[in-house]
């Protein structure tokens, strides 16, 4: 999975590189690049990124790194590892900010800032993905999801993958563009990449919430299982906790698409208020809401005799079923 990523980011940053490196301008350059940061065609953002508002974002950020880093390590759940690993990367591209605040017109850093900024949540919404099978295995409520756990994994992993490449590819062309075609065509790319994630997360979203309904309505038992428990500790906590995340997640994809469908000179892409509100606070809401409700806590590792047991009652369903 990782070694065609990989494959497609270093070609990815190669276009970027060849495309600054031929990059010719002939438009005049202001003397002050913090005079009049809104009409500074130098200036990708429009305006200057504020140090405090950066410094708060990356802090918070690294923060919840750091924590679900140490949560793994005492009570595991390593299928979270790639929200874990997106946190990671979505606070270094927050952090690049400084950078464009002492050097706004800087394409370079830019385009750094906003491939890690906009593809990290990539990561996060491939947790999200894992963790609903993880969770339909855990109650043995496979059958109430709409497709098998596997295959959820798979197809929306592979739908995650497909419009990642798709955003990536999208944005080089257009933060890389010198002229106005290229830099309409690749916004379109990663407009389309962009919705295609947002109608994706959203069907997840659907499955998952008609999972939650059909097991308390068929399974009532397995719906009240941890009610002798303290709040915390029971799994409705960790899917209430899922629904948070989902929907900061939406919100953000929303946020995103109307924003690239405005251009990148909009009013949503050229507000920095517009950024932290309604892109950075959600992604760090949808992930940091994970912090007192660790998957891990919830959901023991699958190991092979857990499997075997549950490749078990799985056939017995099955011949029940045809009995």
């Amino acid at each position: 999975m990782f070694r065609p990523l990989t494959f497609w980011l270093s070609w990815i940053l190669s276009f970027v590189v060849s495309v600054l490196a031929a990059q010719k301008t002939t438009l005049p350059r202001p003397a002050d690049p913090f005079a009049d940061p809104r009409d500074d065609p130098y200036n990708p953002l429009r305006y200057i990124a504020s140090n405090t508002l950066t410094a708060i974002a990356f802090s918070l950020l690294v923060f919840v790194a750091i924590a679900q880093s140490l949560s793994i390590w005492k009570w595991g759940g390593k299928f979270m590892l790639s929200m874990t690993i997106g946190a990671y990367t979505f606070a270094f591209g927050i952090g690049t900010r400084f950078g464009l605040h002492s050097h706004p017109e800087s394409k370079g850093i830019y385009i750094v800032e906003y491939l890690f900024v906009v593809l990290s949540p990539c990561a996060f919404i491939a947790a999200e993905y894992v963790l609903l099978g993880r969770l339909a295995r855990y109650l043995r409520c496979d059958k109430y999801l709409l497709v098998t756990p596997r295959r959820i994994t798979i197809t929306f992993i592979s739908s995650d993958i497909t419009t990642f490449l798709i955003q990536a590819i999208g944005g080089a062309m257009s933060i890389s563009a010198n002229d106005a075609p290229l830099a309409l065509a690749g916004s379109r790319v990663f407009l389309t990449g962009l919705a295609l994630q947002l109608f994706s997360f959203l069907i997840f979203t659907c499955i998952f919430v008609l999972f939650l309904y059909r097991v308390r309505k068929y399974q009532y038992e397995i719906y009240l299982k941890d009610q002798a428990l303290v709040w915390y500790k029971d799994w409705r906590a960790l899917a209430g906790t899922m629904i948070v995340s989902c929907i900061g997640i939406l919100i953000r994809s929303v946020y995103r698409t109307i924003e690239l469908s405005e251009g990148f000179q909009g009013r949503l892409a050229t507000s920095e208020p517009f950024f932290y509100g309604l892109d950075t606070l959600p992604l760090f809401i949808a992930i940091a809401v994970y912090l007192p409700f660790w998957p891990g806590r919830f959901i023991p590792p699958f190991t092979n005799a857990a499997k075997i047991e549950n490749e078990g009652e799985v056939k017995r369903s099955q011949a029940s079923t045809v009995d």
